[in-house]
Parts: structure tokens; sequence; C-alpha cells
């Protein structure tokens, strides 16, 4: 067990192991694969459970603090994670950065806590793929992630706005998920919102760089097999949360890592989406959702 920890947060090769712990190298590896399963059964529902209404008004209260983004449920992305390249895969897993990848894609909350993971798909895949195709995007697209009912912006009585996740230009725009406005003449009200919506969507940027940084064999391509390279990456990001709610919330993490993002693709909204990324464009303008400096920021 020990072994496995250190390969995740040091990164060490299983050779090193081997000199290391004086076993096999395939017997690391095994051990390396058990013991992340281990780790994955026995913390995932602990610290990554599916959020309830009320948990959803808490994580949304917590964006509204730290990056002023009301109704904010979460934050959402896709990287890459370098692997050598998995036996007879073609080019499902050769990504457009040129090299072999699976991409880790996740939400989190503005404590930098991962609420959902999907680990394992191609990295040749777009981020919009990924997500329609995972867990977490089909409950969202099928309404059944128990968001709260919808709720007026503070401040304000009216309209009702739903919870949305934020995100980058990669995915669609829809009624529960806010991307930025498209960069070219852009208007001054709408420069700001894609100013406040990178302030809330940044926390997800910030937790893919505290879990490189404190698993650092993140930082190097992950010489295990396929499998054991998911189980791996599924462990650190248990391991992730229950580090962070043990030791309480330290924003003085480093933000750089070495995880790529996806390549944006072209993805179309629908109506329903487009008119209430315009509500949020209206208030961010107005006196009552309006930050002190947004103004001199963009």
């Amino acid at each position: 067990m020990f072994g496995a920890i250190k390969k995740l947060s040091t990164g060490q090769s299983l050779a090193s192991l081997h000199f290391a712990f004086l076993i096999g190298k395939s017997t690391a590896s095994v051990i390396i694969r058990e013991t992340c399963v281990a780790i994955w059964d026995a913390l995932h529902a602990a610290v990554m459970g599916q959020p309830h209404k009320e948990q959803w008004k808490e994580i949304a209260d917590v964006f509204q603090q730290t990056c002023q983004f009301p109704n904010c449920a979460g934050a959402i992305d896709g990287k890459h994670i370098r692997i050598k390249k998995p036996v007879r895969s073609g080019s499902q897993y050769y990504n457009y950065k040129k090299y072999f990848s699976f991409v880790l894609f996740a939400m989190c909350d503005a404590n930098y806590s991962f609420r959902y993971i999907d680990v394992g798909s191609y990295g040749s895949r777009s981020d919009s793929a990924v997500f329609a195709h995972s867990e977490f995007g089909k409950l969202l697209h099928d309404k059944a992630l128990d968001l709260p009912e919808h709720t007026a912006l503070p401040g304000t009585t009216s309209p009702a706005m739903p919870f949305v996740f934020v995100a980058d230009e990669a995915f669609a725009l829809g009624e529960n998920l806010m991307r930025p406005y498209s960069s070219r003449g852009l208007s001054l009200a709408r420069r700001v919102f894609n100013y406040r919506l990178t302030r809330a969507r940044r926390v997800v940027e910030c937790a893919f760089g505290i879990l490189a940084n404190k698993w650092r064999f993140l930082h190097t391509p992950i010489h295990l097999k396929l499998e054991t390279a998911i189980s791996a990456v599924k462990a650190a990001c248990v391991l992730h949360n229950f580090v962070r709610a043990r030791d309480g919330f330290n924003f003085e993490d480093s933000l750089t890592h070495s995880l790529h993002s996806h390549r944006p693709s072209v993805v179309r909204g629908h109506r329903q989406g487009a008119a209430v990324r315009e509500q949020f464009t209206a208030y961010f303008m107005s006196p009552h959702g309006a930050l002190p400096w947004q103004l001199d920021a963009i």
C-alpha cells in the first residue's frame, strides 16, 4: 500500500519501487491497481457523493461569496492525462497535442473539491462529447440532479433563474450550462459577463492544479496499463477531496499544472440557454449585480 501511495505522490517509476521495496515490477503494478481500487471503493461515497438539493444551495452560496456568481452550482472542464499508448488502441487515445491520453472530466465546487468525475474517455474526443456521454451530462440532460427550484438573483424578485454550471467555449450553452460569448464584437455588457463567468470557472482550473501538484504522477506520462492508470487517477481525485476536507481549504495552493485542456470545438446552444445567459448579463450590469471593479478588469 505504501508503495502505491508513494507512486501517486511522487510519480516514481515501477523500477524505483522495485528497488525501494524489493518487489517485482509486475507485483508492484498489481499492488498499485488493487490499492487504488480499494481507495476509490472506500472513499467515493463519503467524499464525492451526489449532492442533494440543500447541498446544491450550499455550493451556490460559496460561489456567490467567493466568485460573486449567483445560482452557480459548479464549474466543469476536462483535462488530458498523459499515458503510454494502450495496446491495440489505434489512434483513439491520440489527441490534438500529439501524444496519447485519456480524459479526466470533472465538476467541482468553489472549495476546489471534485463533486463528479468521469475518467477514461478517449483523448481524441472533444469536451462536449465526453460531457454528453458522462453520467453527469446524462443526469443534467434528464434533469435528474435534484437541483433547487428556480430562484431570483440576489437583490431582485424576478425573474426566477435556474441554477447553472459554468464552462468554457468547448461546451454547448443550455438552460443549466453557461458558456462565454464568442470573443468577436462583444458589447460592454457581454464582456462583463465573460469576465464574471471566468472568475467562477477558474475554480476548476485551480482544482486541477492542486490535484496535479499534490499527486505528482500526473506531471509525467503514466507508464501503467490503461485500467491501472484510470484507477490511479480516480484514487487521486478522492484522496484530493479527503485531504481537503481533513486539512481545510488552503487557497495558497499552486494553480499551475501540466494537464492540458481540450481543443475547443464548435458546439451550438439553444434558445432557452441563450435567454438565461442574457438575464445573467443584464443582472451583472445592474446596481444589484455589478461589482465595483468589473469595468476595470475587462
